[in-house]
């Protein structure tokens, strides 16, 4: 059978829906944002447009390959792959970029130490494999696995869900600062305070408002998380689909069924599970890829 040649990047539907998390973290972002403007133009006047915009445009940095190498990666506690794994990953790349007649220059393969079978794709050219899934996968399987994060690229999934996480970041800082505040404040009322029923009063107060704060910025980020893993599970199914068309279907499927034997594919059993869960279960997976098989024979 012939295989189909997928090389270049199309918009997605699960692109699109992806912008939902950007836009559910937004309203806190420009609050957060708003808190750190508010020293910096006491120093040098700077208006606000200006300041959050600037701070947008800072994520184009995010996808030069350079920046992903050097500093992403290593944020995301991925390293550049050693001799004996970049001798394990170019024989299973090799085939993928070659059905797609791309370069091997275009992407940047990094690897996790994890002992989880995982990979994933960040930015516009980062493909990160742990590296159990290196040291555990034949070669036919890897090439499955690969084939399915670069259709993550393909299909151009990885743009809002960087562009979320950027803008996470100070919504995030500023949560974290909040609650350390308040821990703070409480354990000085304890401490200090005790003696003085209104200075303790004050204390509880204080406490109390730097909790609701932090509270307003992690529901936000919350919410933006939730969406996020509702999309992303649609965008599984997509580059599934990808995969299949590439002519990868069969090694993903065999690698998902280990991942399975390995480790467990029960369906979420709460609906709190389910909104936790960033991927659809692996068994769904394996009959979706079997089912588009059968339609293409």
């Amino acid at each position: 059978m012939r295989r189909e040649r997928a090389a270049h990047r199309k918009l997605d539907s699960s692109a699109i829906t992806a912008l939902a998390p950007v836009l559910a973290v937004a309203p806190v972002w420009l609050l957060a944002i708003l808190v750190f403007w508010w020293p910096v133009q006491l120093v040098r006047h700077v208006p606000f447009l200006w300041f959050a915009v600037g701070y947008l445009a800072a994520v184009v940095l995010l996808f030069l390959r350079p920046v992903q190498v050097f500093v992403l990666a290593p944020l995301l506690g991925a390293r550049q792959p050693t001799a004996e794994q970049r001798s394990a990953l170019a024989p299973a790349w090799r085939p993928v970029l070659q059905m797609n007649d791309l370069p091997a220059r275009r992407y940047v393969l990094a690897v996790l130490p994890s002992h989880e079978l995982n990979a994933f794709a960040c930015g516009g050219h980062l493909v990160v494999v742990t590296s159990y899934a290196i040291e555990e996968l034949p070669r036919d399987e890897l090439s499955g696995v690969l084939a399915h994060e670069l259709s993550h690229h393909l299909g151009l999934h990885t743009i809002a869900l960087t562009v979320g996480q950027w803008l996470s970041i100070p919504v995030l800082l500023l949560a974290r600062i909040g609650f350390f505040l308040q821990n703070v404040a409480s354990a000085a009322t304890t401490s200090y305070a005790s003696h003085s029923s209104a200075i303790t009063a004050v204390g509880r107060t204080v406490a109390a408002l730097l909790t609701a704060v932090s509270w307003v910025f992690l529901s936000g980020l919350l919410l933006s998380n939730m969406l996020a893993n509702v999309v992303g599970r649609n965008s599984e199914f997509q580059a599934d689909h990808r995969a299949v068309g590439m002519g990868f279907g069969r090694p993903l499927a065999t690698a998902l069924r280990r991942f399975v034997a390995d480790f467990g594919g029960d369906r979420p059993a709460t609906w709190r599970d389910r909104l936790a869960a960033t991927h659809p279960p692996a068994r769904t997976r394996v009959a979706r890829i079997e089912a588009m098989m059968r339609a293409k024979h």
